[in-house]
């Protein structure tokens, strides 16, 4: 078996309020998991599910067992980068929904542009697209250099 990424959770002093900002945010779906304080995100079409293949995760949402993370503080675990549409317009809408701009939208050569927020919760997350500001597509180019 590949040692593929298949799953992530996000930890939550207060669940409510992180469901309420990434279903906002992405459009995503939770899901109870039982009575435990555990919810089952669905991240949208495409997405692995089981006994199917996909392009791209589910998660999980769980209440956070200590302090959240301190604005400005070391990442204490991995952070999630999600491929999104318009990097400009998630940023924007993340902060009206009470998300931190941790870097604004950026431009990357060759790998396209990107941002990161902080959730309400203190949890730090990237989102990239392949378009850049000026509207250039970095995958089309990456296919015109390669020859194909």
């Amino acid at each position: 078996m590949a040692n593929l990424v298949v799953h992530f959770e996000i930890h939550a002093a207060e669940p409510q309020r992180l469901i309420d900002f990434y279903s906002a945010l992405f459009g995503w779906t939770f899901t109870r998991f039982g009575e435990v304080e555990y919810w089952v995100i669905n991240t949208g079409d495409g997405s692995i599910v089981t006994g199917s293949a996909g392009h791209g995760i589910n998660g999980g949402l769980v209440q956070r067992q200590g302090a959240s993370p301190q604005v400005g503080g070391p990442v204490a675990g991995a952070n999630l980068v999600l491929g999104v549409d318009d990097v400009d317009a998630v940023f924007t809408k993340g902060i009206e929904l009470g998300g931190v701009g941790a870097l604004p939208p950026a431009d990357m050569a060759g790998v396209g542009r990107i941002a990161y927020l902080i959730d309400p919760d203190g949890n730090i997350f990237g989102f990239i697209s392949p378009v850049l500001s000026d509207g250039t597509n970095v995958m089309d180019a990456a296919g015109a250099n390669s020859g194909q």
